[in-house]
């Protein structure tokens, strides 16, 4: 597979704003809900496709996916039961260029888009954008005390590669994790 042409600056600046559509479809296992797309992403129009965010290699390494996915190949996770929506649907440089309230809009629409499609687990990619649009100001990394709907909700740590806490080989744990304890409930 040949690898797509990478944006140009120009294009990736010509992104702000823009949005990668959602991946979804009824009854997933898992609905991953990322933050919001980066410039890159939405340049090139798949989730997590910004060279540094760990996404791809972490879903790998914790046992999601058979084989490293690129961005473009999203559409394989569908076919195992899991899609990928974000809080809010803006591109921007950096997650921290959203303001509250467009988290707390981005709350509303995530409630919607389970009642519509109704995933079974929905799994928040960032625990500081879950403090704020969910107003937990004490939340932490795990699975969270309410529901919505019927799905499970769960925060795991950002996969950018901007959010230095955490380390691919973290990051890895923390989403097998993840998977090991969606097993164990079934």
């Amino acid at each position: 597979m040949t690898p797509p042409r990478k944006p140009t600056q120009l294009e990736i600046a010509a992104a702000a704003g823009k949005h990668v559509p959602d991946l979804i479809a009824p009854n997933l296992r898992v609905l991953f809900c990322g933050i919001n797309p980066s410039l890159y992403s939405a340049a090139v129009g798949h989730h997590f496709a910004r060279p540094g965010n760990r996404f791809w290699p972490t879903m790998y390494v914790a046992g999601f996916t058979e084989r490293l996915l690129a961005p473009l190949e999203e559409q394989v996770l569908l076919t195992q039961s899991y899609g990928i929506t974000n809080l809010s649907d803006r591109a921007t440089a950096r997650a921290d260029e959203l303001s509250a309230a467009e988290l707390i809009v981005g709350r509303a629409q995530l409630f919607a888009k389970v009642a519509r499609y109704r995933p079974q687990v929905i799994a928040v990619l960032g625990v500081s954008a879950y403090r704020t649009a969910f107003a937990r100001p004490n939340a932490v990394v795990g699975r969270q005390p309410e529901q919505i709907d019927q799905a499970l909700l769960w925060v795991l740590p950002n996969p950018s590669g901007l959010n230095a806490h955490y380390q691919l080989a973290d990051l890895a744990r923390v989403y097998r994790d993840f998977r090991l304890a969606l097993e164990d409930s079934h």
